[in-house]
C-alpha cells in the first residue's frame, strides 16, 4: 500500500521520535540517530525528512517556548500521529513477512 510506504531513514527518524516522547525536536532527533546507527546525520536532511513525514501526516509538530538560551528561537516538537503509527507498523511487519519467503538455498554469504 503505497501511502504507507516510508524510507529507511524516514523510517528511523519516525521511530526515534516515538523514542523520544516529549523531547522529540530536531537536535534532539539527529543526535539519538547518530548516537543509535552511528552514522552522521545532517540537520538539513533531517528536517526535509521531518518535514516530508509531517506532509504525509506521519508526524504532527507544535513550537515550543521561547526561552533565552536559544535567544528568543523555539524549538519545535514533533510525535506521531495514528496515520504514522500505522505506516510504522505496515513496514515493521512487511520486512520480515518478506524475508521469510527468502529460500535460504539462495542466501550466498561471501566473507567481508
Amino acid at each position: 500500500m503505497k501511502k504507507y510506504q516510508i524510507g529507511e531513514f524516514e523510517g528511523m527518524a519516525l521511530l526515534t521520535v516515538g523514542a523520544l516522547i516529549g523531547n522529540a525536536y530536531g537536535v534532539a532527533i539527529k543526535a539519538e540517530i547518530e548516537k543509535r546507527l552511528q552514522r552522521k546525520v545532517s540537520i538539513g536532511t533531517l528536517q526535509s525528512a521531518l518535514r516530508r513525514m509531517e506532509g504525509k501526516g506521519f508526524l504532527s509538530s507544535q513550537l515550543g517556548e521561547t526561552t533565552k538560551v536559544r535567544d528568543g528561537k523555539r524549538k519545535r516538537y514533533f510525535r506521531i500521529t495514528a496515520f504514522g503509527k500505522k505506516a510504522l507498523d505496515f513496514n515493521l511487519q512487511a520486512r520480515p513477512n518478506l524475508w521469510k519467503e527468502v529460500p535460504r538455498e539462495t542466501i550466498k554469504f561471501e566473507s567481508c
